[in-house]
């Protein structure tokens, strides 16, 4: 993997948001909603059949994660065809460590499913989250990655075994394993990739565009970006749109203007917004995310709100 992927990626986080366990007796159905966060599911014990955001139905084995790294609708069911309920019909009982338990209305020790909800710390606009696919499963992953296998095996056994701290140690595991997915298929999932991916592992390119990513708020010229790449002004300019597909000042533009939109859907001000981005006035901010985003800054903050 190039040193610019890796710099991206060093700086694409997972952050628990909420962290839960369910015990579900047959026949069962759970639908959960597209949301913005990432889900992750990990079958403990037991059976259970995911169907994907295409509809499709996947069979899942004791020991199989799945991770929904953009929040697409799905149903987890013990199998395919039953009526599903809506996660958020289903009430929570808080446990030690931060851990909520979702009660079914019928219980079965003999299942053990292991959920978490995992917010990235970049907006969903980023190009990196766009390529992913809509599901990540272990098992796919496994033979590429050999750590995935003692992961999948500590879960399985702090679930099992129900010790003190267990929950909070599972959590903990759950941000690794996730980690690691998104690792493994950035390495090996999609090394066929085209465009943004392939600009990112252009040695000289992709040194240029971690920079961007790294540092978004960054007052980015572009004489020190053709310095970044060694190369001259108007060289640099060229190669940029030849490889990446638009002028450095748009991209640039952009990928300010995401990380914009998703400081504001965490409740951040336009004024506070604009500033950090260095612009003069909020009118002048406003112009520039509209122009990229669509619609403008207030109506991301008044959603938020």
């Amino acid at each position: 993997m190039s040193d610019a992927l890796t710099e991206i990626l060093r700086g694409l986080r997972l952050d628990g948001v909420e962290y839960g366990r369910c015990q579900p007796s047959a026949p069962w159905a759970t639908s959960y909603p597209a949301q913005e966060p990432a889900r992750f599911h990990f079958l403990a014990a037991g059976s259970a059949h995911l169907q994907t955001p295409d509809g499709e139905w996947m069979e899942l084995a004791p020991g199989d994660a799945v991770l929904l790294p953009k929040g697409d609708a799905h149903v987890l069911a013990s199998k395919p065809g039953i009526p599903a309920v809506p996660v958020s019909d289903l009430p929570k009982r808080q446990l030690c460590d931060g851990i909520v338990d979702l009660q079914c209305p019928c219980r079965d020790s003999s299942n053990l499913l292991f959920f978490a909800v995992m917010q990235f710390n970049v907006d969903r606009l980023h190009p990196l989250l766009q390529l992913m696919p809509a599901v990540m499963r272990t098992s796919d992953l496994s033979s590429s990655e050999p750590s995935i296998p003692p992961l999948l095996d500590a879960m399985m056994r702090e679930a099992e075994m129900q010790r003190v701290g267990s929950g909070g140690i599972l959590a903990r595991l759950a941000d690794v394993l996730t980690a690691t997915i998104i690792r493994t298929w950035v390495e090996h999932g999609c090394g066929t990739a085209t465009g943004w991916l392939a600009a990112v592992r252009n040695p000289e390119i992709g040194r240029v565009l971690a920079a961007i990513h790294l540092e978004p708020s960054r007052d980015w010229r572009v004489p020190e970006l053709a310095k970044l790449m060694g190369a001259s002004r108007s060289g640099f300019a060229q190669r940029f749109v030849d490889t990446v597909g638009e002028t450095p000042a748009r991209y640039i533009a952009r990928t300010r203007m995401h990380k914009a939109h998703q400081w504001l859907k965490e409740g951040q001000r336009v004024a506070l917004v604009a500033n950090r981005l260095g612009y003069d006035s909020e009118a002048s901010f406003s112009r520039a995310f509209r122009k990229i985003i669509g619609a403008p800054p207030s109506h991301y903050r008044a959603k938020s709100a």
